[in-house]
């Protein structure tokens, strides 16, 4: 396929560029579920008379059927729309760069969406899908599935739905809350997942920054170290990566430590753990729940994250050498590529 592929780039350039276009349209479609074409056109930057010609073309093949509320994809288009994903990935040049991050930082697998999630929602959405698919590929009967927090890991959640090999799975929380958005919590997310996929949870109710003192005195109560040994036996991690000062300031660390950070190189953050450019652990918080060590130990961890600002971030992370799965957007990728 990529030699016929690539004929075509030269000898056809225009239908290459067609087929992207329409594969755009219908996706974007396919991902807000119905939308008017004066919402579409926006989003996709198309002036509406460019839109409505293609609109037109695509109802004709009966790929589209329009409703009061808006435009949705039928049934044969979203078949289409499947059957196009791979031969697009080829044409944007996203196989070939998944296999060249795989090696480079010797990852089992690489999933990278098209688009910037710092650019555009559906980017976003399109991440959380692929972190779903990714969840839902190495899951097992009975697996307990320990989950971050973050808006991302909301997306995935999101996008799981039910499934013979997750039906049984336990989901915890990877740590305890930042004293975010409630929705964005692990144990919220937790929660979310058992119940889109069938599987069952246990919640950690501790604030995740603490201090020594009381770090000591929480791991000593019976009830939370049952729910922590737990979450230490995951079998799977899925998580985000995070920006070392925007999660220093969302847990609302002290300037002094923020210094500290700043003086060290601190560029990602993952787990309550700081890395550098090279993936050197800088700084740890005391938390509640997954250890650096057992992250090491555990089969499968899932990070996903992305965006062109998070490259230096995911490039630290991957760097330290821990992750099994890497799923992220083609803007983080670029980033990786220039920084690996």
């Amino acid at each position: 396929m990529r030699l016929i592929l690539d004929i075509q780039k030269r000898l056809l350039p225009d239908l290459t560029d067609v087929l992207k276009k329409r594969y755009t349209i219908l996706h974007h479609i396919s991902t807000t579920g119905v939308v008017g074409r004066r919402a579409l056109a926006a989003h996709l930057e198309l002036t509406e008379r460019v839109l409505r010609s293609e609109v037109d073309f695509l109802k004709e093949q009966g790929l589209l059927v329009t409703e009061s509320s808006g435009m949705k994809l039928s049934e044969a288009g979203r078949k289409l729309l499947a059957d196009m994903e791979p031969i697009v990935r080829e044409l944007l040049g996203l196989s070939e760069l998944e296999e060249t991050l795989r090696e480079r930082f010797s990852l089992r697998q690489v999933i990278i969406v098209p688009g910037d999630c710092d650019q555009s929602e559906l980017a976003k959405k399109e991440l959380g899908r692929a972190g779903a698919t990714a969840l839902r590929k190495y899951a097992s009967k009975d697996d307990v599935v320990a989950v971050a927090g973050g808006s991302t890991l909301a997306e995935v959640a999101d996008h799981l739905t039910a499934s013979v090999q997750m039906k049984g799975n336990l989901f915890v929380p990877a740590r305890g809350g930042l004293g975010e958005s409630v929705e964005l919590q692990a144990n919220s997310i937790a929660s979310t997942m058992a119940k889109k996929t069938g599987g069952q949870y246990r919640l950690l109710h501790v604030p995740d920054h603490l201090g020594e003192e009381a770090y000591v005195s929480l791991m000593q109560d019976p009830n939370i170290l049952e729910v922590v040994e737990v979450i230490r036996s995951a079998r799977i991690v899925v998580h985000g990566i995070g920006d070392a000062m925007v999660m220093a300031r969302r847990r609302k660390v002290d300037q002094q430590t923020i210094g500290e950070l700043v003086a060290e190189g601190a560029l990602a953050e993952a787990f309550g753990y700081y890395f550098d450019r090279n993936g050197k652990v800088v700084h740890k918080m005391p938390t509640v729940g997954l250890r650096l060590e057992d992250i090491q130990s555990t089969e499968v961890v899932i990070a996903v994250a992305g965006g062109k600002s998070k490259g230096e971030a995911i490039a630290a992370v991957m760097k330290f050498g821990h992750e099994d799965v890497l799923v992220t957007d083609e803007a983080a990728a670029a980033e990786l590529m220039k920084l690996g």
